[in-house]
């Protein structure tokens, strides 16, 4: 790895290293970026630096937006994310520039970042997929225990129709679902 992608890493763990909220007895958004890499690793070996980058700092800082600062309801929920997306962005492109990256790498994390694109860049679109792994495989049965059937139905299906069709066939293929939440990969 070279030492200015080693130093952006290093940069998103020390910040998320101060989240408050804990989750098995970490920092959560440090295990969150931890585990992103991860199954960027896993899923996309070959990533540019920019997604590398980009999947780590998905949730940077995240705490510091609180949900709670915006409208109650769907509409509430949405103005959150995109605010958390250029809140994330804002942070990764400025720890690239500090690092001597380039502005087509930085414009391009901070896209992905954003979500940009998705469906329509490769790169934003394989950021996606990973997000949705990482949901399914370390936050969906905790999400899952506290809301109804009807509720995680519609979250499954809204997850996959993020996905690209390649990340939604290996969802069938990794993951033991009951056939109707598989049913929302299988499009």
């Amino acid at each position: 790895m070279s030492p200015r992608k080693q130093a952006v890493l290093d940069a998103i763990d020390a910040a998320n290293a101060k989240d408050p909220n804990l989750e098995d007895g970490q920092p959560a958004a440090l295990l969150y970026g931890q585990r992103m890499s991860a199954e960027l690793d896993r899923l996309f070996p070959d990533a540019s630096d920019a997604l590398t980058i980009a999947a780590r700092g998905q949730h940077v800082e995240r705490w510091k937006l609180a949900r709670t600062e915006f409208p109650e309801g769907r509409a509430g929920y949405l103005a959150w994310r995109k605010a958390q997306g250029v809140h994330h962005a804002e942070i990764v492109m400025g720890l690239m520039e500090l690092s001597e990256y380039g502005a087509e790498d930085t414009e391009a994390a901070g896209r992905m970042l954003r979500k940009q694109g998705l469906k329509r860049d490769d790169e934003v679109q394989a950021l996606e997929d990973v997000i949705c792994f990482v949901f399914l495989k370390w936050y969906f049965a905790p999400f899952a225990a506290k809301h109804s059937a009807e509720k995680i139905q519609s979250i499954v299906e809204k997850t996959a129709r993020k996905m690209s069709a390649e990340g939604r066939s290996r969802v069938l293929e990794e993951f033991d679902l009951p056939a109707n939440l598989a049913a929302a990969f299988q499009a």
